[in-house]
């Protein structure tokens, strides 16, 4: 019983390790690109780059998902996506209405959306034979202008 609780027990430990490391991914992209006023191609590349290298040493490739949008909200109180870039899921479409908690931000200020989804598999699949995914979402505001521009 007690080898079985001791397996049990480093298998929660490394799950709760990956799900710690994809928040902190969400976490640090966001950070990154609030940090500028503005992004480019290649800049959001060495982000996602960053970002996965925050999952190791357990296993990236497909099973990390990053997408990092810019989101102003218009006079009307319309949240719109002006740009989004991903790596493994979709980028949010240019113009599209995304809702926002309340309280975010008010009328005319830009917010960065940060999102990251991890898929876990453990090594021994005793206590999580089927593996979960870690979802991550963050909310930053710009830093260094009102808005982050992108560029290519």
């Amino acid at each position: 019983v007690m080898i079985l609780f001791y397996f049990g027990m480093a298998e929660l430990t490394q799950a709760m390790m990956a799900q710690r490391r994809n928040s902190h991914i969400a976490s640090a992209i966001g950070d990154l690109v609030t940090q500028s006023s503005s992004v480019s191609s290649a800049e959001i590349a060495d982000i996602f780059t960053i970002g996965s290298a925050i999952m190791k040493p357990f296993p990236g490739g497909n099973a990390i998902k990053i997408r990092v949008t810019s989101i102003t909200v218009d006079n009307t109180g319309t949240a719109k996506v002006d740009w989004s870039d991903a790596q493994v899921l979709t980028p949010a479409s240019v113009g599209a209405v995304i809702a926002l908690p309340d309280g975010l931000v008010a009328n005319g200020e830009t917010v960065i959306k940060a999102e990251s989804e991890y898929a876990y598999v453990s090594p021994s699949n005793f206590v999580m034979p089927s593996g979960t995914t870690f979802t991550e979402t963050f909310y930053l505001r710009p830093r260094k202008s009102d808005a982050i521009a992108r560029t290519q």
